[in-house]
């Protein structure tokens, strides 16, 4: 287990040092247009933001993560709400077995058999 986190906190560091040298190599400055020409001719407004590159390379990157994680997000939605349902028909469920052995035993249980049946406790 602690391998397992030694090797996580490499990974991460390797990854943090790698992305402070692509910032370091690419800081000139470069224009970011944010609306068509287009667009800025009708309105009238200049619409263009000097950045480092390397913010447009980041900002790029957190961007296609945030939009790949709300498009995953959705798309297993369908899975969520079939787990959701068969964990209340388990429920649901176990509650019948537990009134049908009531009912079986005729509303008397045996002690040793109302042990076995009780869920067991974490320790």
């Amino acid at each position: 287990m602690r391998l397992i986190r030694l090797v996580r906190l490499a990974v991460i560091l390797l990854l943090a040092l790698l992305l402070v040298l692509v910032a370091m190599a690419n800081r000139a400055s470069v224009p970011v247009h944010l609306l068509p020409s287009d667009f800025v001719d009708f309105l009238g407004i200049p619409a263009v933001v000097q950045v480092p590159l390397f913010l447009v390379i980041l900002g790029a990157g957190v961007i296609g993560l945030i939009v790949g994680f709300v498009w995953e997000w959705l798309r297993e939605s369908k899975h969520r709400a079939n787990a959701a349902t068969g964990e209340r028909r388990v429920t649901a469920l176990a509650r019948e077995v537990g009134r049908l052995r009531e009912a079986q035993s005729g509303g008397r249980k045996d002690e040793v058999l109302a042990l076995l049946d009780r869920p067991a406790r974490k320790r």
